[in-house]
């Protein structure tokens, strides 16, 4: 089972954010926001803080697939 952060990169676009701004509201790492962007592994700490930062829940950001 994979995970898809398409969610998120919607999310950015429709609240006119860049990823560079994500990394600074959320206090993440540009290489956490690159494993993000090639649907990598990242840490549950990482998805709370995105969460927190954009005021959403998991859900709005990512969702698990069947590939």
């Amino acid at each position: 089972m994979n995970v898809s952060y398409k969610k998120l990169w919607k999310l950015l676009i429709d609240r006119d954010l860049k990823k560079k701004d994500l990394e600074q509201m959320a206090n993440v790492s540009h290489y956490t926001i690159n494993k993000l962007t090639h649907g990598d592994n990242v840490t549950t700490d990482v998805l709370g803080r995105i969460c927190k930062a954009l005021d959403v829940v998991m859900d709005d950001i990512m969702e698990f697939i069947d590939e």
